[in-house]
């Protein structure tokens, strides 16, 4: 079998196929599923029942991500050098790229990152899965159930490994770790790309790459669509809060003003000072720093940092927040403007590297833009993701997943009940103990011997892949119905 046809493996012609070419085939199976159009009903950082339409949600960043994805694929190909060095890794489709974008965010629960972190804790500590929840993994989970091709599926594979056992030696091991690959030696890495129920899935898309690239490195097309969502959160997360007021400019340029004339006394103060101090402008910058030269050092650059602080006060605090947005053409434009020149900026700066370092794929953005982009997102995390009504939100949103989750169990457990559950829920438990019959609970990295509650494993599991193809919307007027909080029997809010 040649590396095409390794690349086409698990494509199978369907009905409703309309296009010839496999890997666009793959692109119509993922914007025709269910799991596809909900991505409108969930969480990007603001859920979208209380936003309107002036923020993205989770189908609207996808689709930008796509977008981004494959104008760097063309512009790379553009290139006989890149293109040849793309060939030698594998292959980089503008297809297979785009298909991946789209489908990257398929397994994101309700409410968006809050919704995988508790949905985590609660598989692995109320539901008995070793594995617990991960975002990347359920995404990939649905991928394989679309029948797309192995191409597709490696580049969904942003973290292709799984949480404790593959490959081995385990990612996590590795000194420096992969980016996403750290975590508790025990509990596994804090990211990862597959369930133990896909792991034979995971072996046969990345066959293709076996001997151009090391088991835990992304392939050309994961790192593209990777890179791609890494420019679309940096950018257009910016451009929401801009719209919707929160993101206020006098705030911003003092944190950056402040870093900039401090730096030399800043950097005298330990990282235990600086937190103390950290609502105090300047100091959250230097933290910044402080963590990607640790993280990063094979690319940090105090040079370039602090050229990277000054491009972003100049272009983002002197320019898109100087003018409050108020929802005229000219705002409406200045908002495309700043978004496109970004773009274009950070798309001109990527390049393929033949060897690179541990922590970065073989597509990567040029020094100078990947310090702007840390920049741009700590922006980000500090003016948006750390404000106190977000976490309010937020912790409702967590005391409904983790009250949904306890109802769902109760009702799936129920003896005079059986008859009653919903037939989706039923289909998905029959689906998960076909999954973990056989496994043991080496194949989840446990100690010799330990026995696994497989019929518990299976609840546990349909449990999980119910609640996390619900939208914001759908969980929150489940829980209310499953509280008797709803007077209304039949609701197109939710299918059972």
């Amino acid at each position: 079998m040649d590396l095409r046809e390794e690349r086409l493996d698990g494509a199978a012609v369907s009905l409703g196929d309309l296009a010839l070419n496999p890997f666009r085939v793959d692109r119509d199976r993922i914007v025709a599923s269910p799991f596809f159009a909900r991505l409108g009903g969930v969480t990007q950082v603001i859920s979208p029942g209380g936003s309107g339409l002036l923020v993205h949600n989770r189908l609207t960043h996808s689709l930008k991500v796509a977008s981004v994805a494959r104008g760097i694929v063309e512009r790379l190909t553009a290139e006989p050098v890149e293109r040849e060095l793309l060939d030698k890794l594998g292959g980089c489709d503008p297809d297979v790229v785009e298909a991946a974008a789209l489908a990257h965010d398929l397994g994101h629960p309700p409410f968006g990152h809050l919704g995988e972190h508790v949905l985590d804790r609660l598989a692995r500590e109320r539901l008995g899965l070793p594995d617990g929840f991960e975002g990347n993994a359920q995404s990939y989970r649905i991928g394989t159930g679309l029948d797309l091709t192995a191409a597709v599926r490696a580049a969904l594979l942003k973290y292709p490994w799984t949480r404790r056992t593959y490959p081995d030696p385990h990612p996590r091991h590795l000194k420096p770790t992969p980016r996403g690959a750290a975590g508790d030696p025990l509990d596994g890495s804090a990211k990862f790309g597959a369930y133990v129920t896909e792991l034979a899935d995971l072996r046969q898309a990345r066959a293709p790459f076996a001997g151009r690239l090391a088991d835990w490195q992304q392939t050309p097309e994961a790192s593209v669509m990777d890179t791609a969502d890494d420019i679309a959160y940096a950018i257009h997360d910016l451009e929401d809060f801009h719209r919707v007021g929160v993101l206020q400019q006098g705030a911003v340029a003092t944190e950056l003003i402040a870093w900039q004339r401090d730096a030399a006394e800043l950097r005298g103060l330990s990282v235990e000072a600086l937190r103390a101090t950290s609502r105090r402008p300047g100091r959250s910058v230097e933290l910044l720093w402080r963590d990607v030269r640790r993280k990063d050092d094979w690319i940090c650059d105090d040079d370039a940092f602090r050229a990277a602080v000054e491009h972003v006060r100049q272009e983002l605090v002197d320019g898109l927040l100087a003018v409050p947005f108020d929802g005229s053409i000219d705002a409406e434009q200045t908002v495309a403007g700043f978004s496109a020149s970004w773009t274009r900026r950070l798309i001109d700066a990527i390049h393929v590297r033949p060897d690179p370092p541990v922590r970065s794929g073989h597509v990567r953005l040029g020094v100078a833009q990947w310090h702007e982009v840390q920049v741009l997102k700590f922006i980000h995390h500090r003016f948006v993701l750390e404000r106190p009504d977000l976490a309010l939100h937020q912790r409702g949103q967590a005391r409904l997943l983790a009250a949904l989750v306890e109802a769902l169990h109760a009702w799936l457990v129920d003896p005079d009940e059986e008859a009653r559950l919903p037939r989706r829920l039923h289909d998905l438990v029959e689906l998960a103990q076909a999954e973990v019959a056989g496994l043991t609970g080496a194949d989840y990295g446990l100690a010799a011997g330990t026995p696994l509650d497989t019929a518990g494993m299976a609840r546990g599991r349909a449990i999980v892949d119910f609640v996390a193809a619900l939208t914001d919307g759908q969980a929150v007027s489940l829980l209310e119905a499953l509280s008797g909080r709803s007077r209304q029997l039949w609701t197109d809010a939710f299918v059972l």
